[in-house]
């Protein structure tokens, strides 16, 4: 469905501007797609970026910093999302050997096997993005990326 028709908003000022907006409705879109998605897990999606990121280290432990520094979202509070992991039994922190100052996140075994069975589910719900072709899937990334190149407003 066209944006115009989303929004039921006829015109826009030019392309750049309608972009903006269909980015944004985009975005928003996904994300109530995937609050969907991940409710019956008993999670959220920045908890699972964070399960995400901590896989990614293969064992290794991350610091906070290091989990913010990979979120999608940077305005997350990366520390209350892994209390709320360590509650539910899926990520461990450890006082850093190196510096006792530093605390070391971990994901456990049973975060793993949290992200095996969302796997699935995540499978499954990339299977239905199956109507855009993967050339333009992979055109739209392109895109997106070319985007975030653009020198817009400075932190």
């Amino acid at each position: 469905m066209a944006i115009e028709d989303d929004i039921k908003q006829k015109k826009f000022k030019n392309e750049y501007s309608k972009v903006i907006v269909n980015l944004l409705f985009t975005t928003s879109w996904v994300q109530e797609q995937h609050a969907l998605l991940f409710k019956p897990f008993g999670i959220t999606a920045p908890q699972y970026n964070v399960l995400r990121i901590l896989r990614g280290q293969n064992n290794k432990p991350a610091t906070i910093n290091l989990i913010i520094d990979r979120m999608i979202d940077r305005m997350s509070n990366a520390s209350r999302i892994v209390d709320r992991l360590e509650y539910k039994g899926l990520v461990e922190r450890k006082t850093c050997p190196k510096d006792r100052r530093a605390v070391d996140v971990l994901i456990t075994p049973k975060g793993m096997d949290y992200l095996a069975e969302l796997d699935i589910a995540l499978a499954e719900f990339e299977k239905k993005l199956a109507a855009m072709p993967e050339n333009e899937v992979s055109q739209l990334n392109d895109l997106m990326d070319k985007l975030r190149e653009a020198p817009l407003l400075n932190k």
